[in-house]
């Protein structure tokens, strides 16, 4: 097999803070996601719709698919992913949620990729 023929594989990470503004919005998009999945057994089901209903976290958890942000990319196939979503404490004035720093680290080493 040469070098073009060997699959190549990259880790992608991406964090993102959301505000989450309409929880009930939120959570009635996850509850309709839940109620469209016809594979979803019903033990399973009647889980994850109290998960959701006690947790807009979790609701969020059930929109959000890597899938999704990778399958239009032309000439990739997601071969693994795992994600998670929790509340936390966030204040955007706080140099710990400075993402400037890491952006310039990824800088110097040519790792910066396109900003929206």
């Amino acid at each position: 097999m040469t070098t073009e023929e060997t699959p190549r594989y990259v880790r992608l990470r991406v964090d993102l803070v959301l505000e989450i503004d309409d929880p009930e919005a939120l959570t009635g998009a996850a509850l309709e996601r839940i109620a469209a999945d016809e594979l979803l057994p019903d033990q399973e089901r009647a889980h994850a719709e109290s998960a959701v209903r006690e947790d807009e976290a979790e609701a969020l958890a059930y929109l959000v698919d890597p899938f999704d942000l990778v399958a239009e990319v032309p000439g990739v196939e997601l071969a693994q992913a795992s994600w998670s979503s929790e509340e936390i404490e966030y204040d955007p004035d706080d140099e710990d949620w400075d993402l400037d720093e890491e952006d310039e680290d990824d800088e110097e080493e040519g790792h910066d990729g396109p900003r929206p």
